[in-house]
């Protein structure tokens, strides 16, 4: 084997063993990114409205999207190249850490919809309550002229 072909297999050892790094380093950070488990469930404020809007503040993603695209990136050309001697992990984690920006985007969407829902359920039941209360008033009126 010629001396440039060693350095050549040496090389892309060398850069297949950085691409893994640099999946890895992606991975961590889009974990890292992710918000933690006591921000969403550690809520506080006055009424319903302002747990949901925290809540939703909350499960924001941040940056994991783009740092797990970049994980993904490095992972595909590694792979394409062949440069991974056994990359099932780094697939997995992948997946897992996919999969859990998707919980938490499909979360904070529910949220979005309460907080969208829940001022006009307040709004409709007020209505009832008045109403209710206008014809309780009403029959107490009516009562009150019979008896006189």
């Amino acid at each position: 084997m010629s001396q440039s072909s060693l350095d050549d297999d040496e090389l892309f050892g060398e850069a297949a063993n950085e691409m893994r790094t640099d999946v890895e380093d992606s991975l961590a950070k889009a974990l890292d990114a992710l918000p933690e488990a006591d921000s969403v469930w550690d809520v506080a404020a006055d009424n319903t409205l302002g747990v949901l809007n925290a809540l939703k503040t909350a499960l924001d993603v941040g940056d994991a999207e783009d740092h797990l695209r970049d994980a993904k990136k490095w992972y595909t050309m590694g792979e394409r190249a062949d440069a991974f001697e056994d990359a099932d992990d780094l697939a997995e984690e992948i997946e897992t850490i996919a999969d859990l920006i998707d919980d938490v985007d499909d979360a904070r969407e529910q949220v979005g919809d309460l907080t969208a829902t829940i001022p006009q359920l307040r709004s409709t039941l007020e209505e009832f309550e008045g109403e209710d209360g206008a014809d309780a008033e009403a029959d107490g009126d009516a009562d009150a002229e019979a008896e006189a």
